[in-house]
């Protein structure tokens, strides 16, 4: 079975307490229960973690190189500004691996600083707007990537 590691940035622990009227009002727990049934659905092990730590993230995307984990990722704030973490997760494309990008809501149309992704240009694709629902879509892409 293939495992897809679901990696979230800063402040994604806060989600249903962090402005719901942008993230919506679900938990992280229930972003972890959401994404292990969807995978169980697509026959996909899903691994979720969290973390408001850049370097964690970084070491997260070395750890899906070396073992072979296509990555479903919401950068959060490191979208914008992590070339560390583009770096990163340049190596997962680079082991062939599928990475998706996701955001719960749409940074092009928020505020001026959220519109440009440092981690697009090496995401295999990027899914924006859709709150939790785009985990699904992105575990999906992933499910497809993966079967050819």
């Amino acid at each position: 079975m293939t495992t897809v590691l679901v990696v979230n940035g800063p402040n994604l622990g806060r989600l249903g307490v962090r402005q719901p009227d942008v993230y919506g009002k679900q938990d992280f727990e229930e972003l972890v229960r959401l994404c292990n049934e969807w995978g169980a659905q697509l026959g996909l092990d899903v691994d979720v973690r969290q973390t408001d730590d850049e370097a964690v993230m970084v070491g997260w995307m070395h750890e899906a190189a070396d073992n072979a984990n296509p990555v479903v990722m919401n950068p959060a704030a490191f979208t914008h500004y992590s070339y560390a973490l583009a770096d990163a997760a340049h190596m997962v494309g680079d082991a062939g691996l599928p990475l998706m990008e996701v955001h719960i809501s749409n940074p092009s149309a928020r505020d001026e600083f959220r519109k440009r992704s440092v981690i697009s240009p090496v995401a295999t694709g990027t899914i924006t707007g859709m709150g939790l629902f785009g985990y699904k879509l992105a575990l999906e892409a992933v499910a497809h990537l993966v079967r050819g």
